[in-house]
């Protein structure tokens, strides 16, 4: 640590008695990539006394738009700390001090956290020296503001632009008063460091304050926190509030800090909260019994998820600014296209090289028959293990792994070649039809070192790539150790709709490749878009994917604009396998700011600061990529508003520290650029947002959606088909009760069906087009009255043409074509076609199927009262009579398509003076009927609409062709024998 106290006129009396007060505020990170230059901060203290001032500037390397032209030499200078300076990190730092307290507390809102960490030290030695407080936070954390007490004098962070710190770094300069120091960090966390000088008694309180948004990773969210105080503290306490609205799904906490801290760490939750506490006295902070070293040394990670109820998303809405979150599961992965393209250069050779091989191996045993691979390895040459792309057999992978153990590691690094050579497999597969066009292709691209052999100008390999690599392609770049030139990877992956990473070279590298494999491993959908309808939201974030993958998660977020309506609407569209997906869902204006507002723990401002955060983040990923020096210009105006409005430190703006009179301050930027590690592009996202001024997003809402959105309150209930279905159908409903309607003779004829759960009943067979519709009877809870009612508890539609199935349940709606399979919740409206099937969600209400456009079957969802004792949720189905059949269709519902002769007569007073009885003579028979009503549930499923109709007793009988056991099949996608 370099430090100075420069030009004092002050008498040392006068100093011993007031003391001396010289601050240092550092703030550092890890810079990897071979261009980046060494991390310098800029710090300035004034400190008035008497008149006089003592003055202390830490010099700062500045980012300009020159600064991008610097000599690309500077790229191999290493900026990590060492392996000893890393082990000698320690929260608090000093001789003869105590530590009173060290607090960190964490406010998760809706994955969005707000950390502060809290220190109070006194100097209890008998000499002046320095005091440092010491954070490490994660690198795409920002730092949003510091302050510090010293001896009763208070300083107040601001985040301005960084021509307030220019300013004042000038006139230090200017009066010959000015220090310069340099510092880094390592993997992934940046530090930010302290020193105040103080006398002896001295009081001094820390508080830093950081902000950062959840990424979802593998199907969970990780919080770190690093602790290592270095000391005994009287009052040590770490405490996560986390607050989910939708839920909390899961919550556990790992640490690094060693097994006897294990049993200390508690976690309480509830259905939407959870609280994590590590408050350790200052006996179980102890390395042993008898030591006065702490053991606190390492991370506390507390790892969550949340409760979806549906495919669609969740919509968030909270002081003026939305957030919706979008992460699917349930659906088959879409096949994938990969190239491997592997440095086999010098410097691979040894443990770089053993754990790529190792990791290679366990990435390709993941892969399916669905998928297609090969694999460049490259030097100053390049080498094919196969010219053209194949399927993932065993065979096929046992000889890739053979092909890949044998590599020697030698000679140059000529990557353009290489990548040039990956994407002309994949276009030549795609040209030849090989590939499914639903598929996923990318290069993964593995590399320690630059280009030293063909063409090695960066500028030009990254214009090579982009050009030969189609719209449907990706890449993704993994840089191996501290040497590679981590910006450039970076920037030919966000510019081909990928993503860089690190692979930091010990021990562990095998499990970052196969960790990073992972994350991209399974994806899930293709070309998602998140729109909004017009006038509703303006400022949206990148709202446009190439891709996601399962276990990750897109989030989107903006503005909403001025509006009568209570809720917004979102709408997503996306491709998966076979399948097009368009999902809706909505977020209440006001109800998350009113139970926001009952939290005690929660981050009430969640929703505007994530906006920001996501909208910094993409706008540095755009003006890395800039293509001018204008739109540079331009974006950097945007970043720096922004991050001052939301008081962001970025290595566009500073950290003003200063008294309450204004006249003692301390000034610190932060790393120079945040996308060397801090501030990626949203995993699986695709490319770097182009982020227009704002302006409302449009959205043209297709026909079906509009009909789910009622002009009038009494249609609420309808959806999409409603409109389409005539009012005269077939259905069953109730427990169950059938209703035919019979279009000739203009009547309506019900019966019942009592049978056992379990039973799957048969309502359509039509073998000649291979369709057929099923249902499966459940049982009430409990009989009621000595009877056990059944119900339909699922509703399967089966076309055997495509080998699509259909099957509604009342918790979920399946979809399977006997390659793919897709589950979505009754939580959202969504519309899924595939071929000639087409399928319609309308929220907790009901689904339609709608096969080649002339077959439809609405199922509509019933639920009961959980703490009702006897009732069940159940499902009623609805049948058009104009459904195209071939003269083969049968079922108790499908039969009645050709209409039989019906004739009723003798009406008469039955035993219920309501209900009339008569005789109806059908099919050759002579039935005693009773006229009685049925219920509609179509327009209102709490009360039903009343259906007059001839009641046929005895299930039936006499009405359908034999007996109603002759309809009960094996499984719900059974055809119905010959009667």
């Amino acid at each position: 640590m370099l430090a100075a106290i420069l030009n004092t006129s002050t008498s040392s009396g006068l100093a011993e008695e007031r003391g001396t007060l010289v601050a240092e505020l550092e703030l550092g990170f890890y810079v990897p990539g071979n261009m980046r230059r060494p991390l310098l901060l800029l710090l300035g203290l004034l400190l008035l006394q008497q008149g006089r001032c003592f003055e202390f500037v830490i010099d700062g390397e500045w980012e300009d738009e020159m600064s991008d032209r610097r000599d690309h030499r500077e790229r191999h200078k290493r900026a990590v700390l060492t392996s000893e300076e890393q082990e000698d990190f320690e929260a608090v730092r000093g001789d003869d001090i105590t530590v009173k307290s060290y607090k960190v507390e964490s406010r998760i809102t809706s994955r969005f956290a707000h950390t502060t960490v809290r220190s109070s030290v006194v100097n209890s030695g008998s000499k002046a020296q320095s005091i440092g407080f010491n954070v490490q936070i994660p690198k795409r954390a920002f730092i949003t503001n510091f302050t510090m007490n010293v001896n009763g004098i208070i300083f107040a962070g601001s985040v301005k632009e960084k021509t307030v710190a220019r300013n004042l770094y000038a006139q230090a300069r200017a009066r010959g008063k000015a220090a310069g120091i340099i510092r880094a960090n390592s993997q992934d966390m940046e530090t930010f460091k302290t020193e105040v000088f103080v006398p002896p008694g001295s009081n001094i309180e820390f508080e830093l304050h950081y902000q950062e948004m959840m990424q979802r990773k593998l199907g969970s969210y990780e919080h770190w926190l690093h602790l290592q105080p270095g000391r005994l503290v009287p009052q040590f306490q770490v405490d996560v509030y986390i607050f989910e609205p939708k839920g909390i799904s899961s919550v556990k906490t790992v640490n690094s800090l060693g097994e006897q801290f294990a049993h200390l760490i508690k976690v309480t939750t509830t259905k939407d909260k959870a609280h994590v506490v590590f408050k350790p006295n200052l006996g179980q902070q102890r390395k042993c019994e008898n030591c006065t070293d702490s053991g606190i040394d390492g991370v506390l990670s507390v790892i969550y998820d949340v409760t979806r109820d549906s495919n669609a998303g969740e919509l968030q809405v909270s002081e003026g600014h939305f957030v919706h979150f979008f992460a699917p599961s349930n659906l088959s992965p879409l096949p994938k296209n990969i190239v491997f393209v592997i440095d086999v250069s010098g410097s691979m050779w040894g443990v770089k090289m053993k754990q790529t091989v190792e990791a290679m191996h366990a990435i390709l045993e993941d892969l399916t028959m669905d998928d297609y691979f090969s694999i460049i390895d490259f030097n100053h040459n390049v080498r094919c293990w196969s010219d053209d792309l194949v399927t993932g057999t065993s065979l096929n992978v046992k000889d890739a792994k053979n092909y890949i153990q044998n590599i020697k590691p030698n000679g140059g690094t000529n990557i353009n070649e290489a990548l040039m050579k990956a994407a002309q497999m994949l276009v030549k597969a795609t040209s030849q039809g090989l590939i499914d066009p639903r598929s996923v292709s990318m290069v993964i691209l593995v590399s320690d070192g630059d280009p030293t052999v063909g063409e090695i100008k960066l500028s030009t390999i990254q214009k090579n790539v982009k050009r030969v690599m189609k719209e449907d392609f990706s890449l993704f770049s993994l840089g191996i150790g501290f040497d590679v030139d981590y910006d450039f990877l970076e920037r030919i992956a966000t510019e081909n709709r990928g993503m860089a990473q690190r692979i930091y070279a010990n021990h562990d590298a095998a499990e970052q490749l196969r960790a990073f494999y992972s994350q991209v491993s399974s994806p899930l959908l293709r070309r998602i878009s998140i729109l909004f309808p017009e006038d509703t939201v303006s400022d949206v974030t990148q709202n446009r994917f190439d891709k996601y993958f399962q276990g990750s998660e897109l989030v989107v977020a903006g503005k909403v604009l001025p509006s009568d309506s209570g809720t917004l609407t979102s709408f997503t569209t996306a491709a998966a396998v076979r399948l097009d997906i368009t999902l809706e869902t909505e977020g209440d204006l006001a109800a998350l700011d009113t139970e926001l507002a009952k939290q005690q723990h929660s981050f009430t401002g969640f929703a505007r600061q994530m906006w920001a955060y996501i909208t910094v983040q993409q706008l540095f990923s755009e003006r890395s990529l800039a293509p001018s020096a204008a739109k540079k210009r331009k974006i950097t105006q945007r970043i720096m508003a922004l991050a001052v409005e939301h008081q962001f430190v970025t290595p566009l703006t500073a950290l003003l520290v200063e008294s309450d009179d204004g006249t003692e301050r301390m000034l610190a930027d932060s790393p120079r650029d945040p996308k060397r590690g801090c501030c990626a592009v949203t995993f699986g996202a695709g490319p770097p947002p182009t982020l227009p001024d704002p302006v409302a997003l449009v959205y043209d809402v297709p026909e079906w959606v509009q009909m789910t959105t009622p002009s009038t309150p009494h249609e609420a209930g309808k959806g999409p088909e409603d409109w389409t279905l005539p009012e005269k159908i077939n259905l069953v409903d109730n427990d169950p009760h059938f209703i035919i309607h019979l279009l000739r003779g203009n009547m309506d004829v019900c019966f019942n069906i009592d049978s056992t759960p379990g039973h799957i009943l048969n309502l359509v067979s039509d073998s000649g087009t291979g369709l057929v519709v099923n249902g499966l009877l459940v049982g009430s809870k409990q009989p009621d009255k000595s009877k056990l009612s059944t119900y339909f508890g699922a509703i399967s539609v089966y076309y055997q043409p495509d080998r699509v199935a259909v099957t509604v349940a009342t918790d979920r709606v399946d979809f399977t074509d006997g390659r793919s399979n897709h589950s979505f919740t009754w939580g959202a409206t969504a519309d899924i076609t595939q071929d000639g099937v087409r399928i319609s969600i309308v929220k907790n209400s009901h689904v339609s199927v709608v096969v080649n456009g002339n077959i439809r079957v609405m199922v509509l969802l019933h639920r009961a009262w959980k703490k009702n004792p006897v009732a069940v949720d159940f499902l009623g189905v609805y049948i058009p009579n104009d459904n195209q059949y071939s003269p083969l269709v049968h079922g108790l519902i499908g039969q009645f398509s050709r209409e039989p002769e019906v004739s009723v007569y003798g009406v008469h007073e039955g035993d219920d003076p309501l209900k009339k009885e008569a005789t109806m003579e059908v099919k050759g028979n002579k039935l005693q009927v009773t006229r009685g009503w049925q219920k509609d549930y179509r327009r209102d499923k709490k009360r039903g609409s009343s259906v007059f109709c001839w009641f046929v007793h005895n299930s039936g009988k006499g009405f359908i062709d034999g007996h109603y056991t002759d309809y009960i099949v094996p499984n719900l996608s059974g055809f119905l024998q010959t009667l």
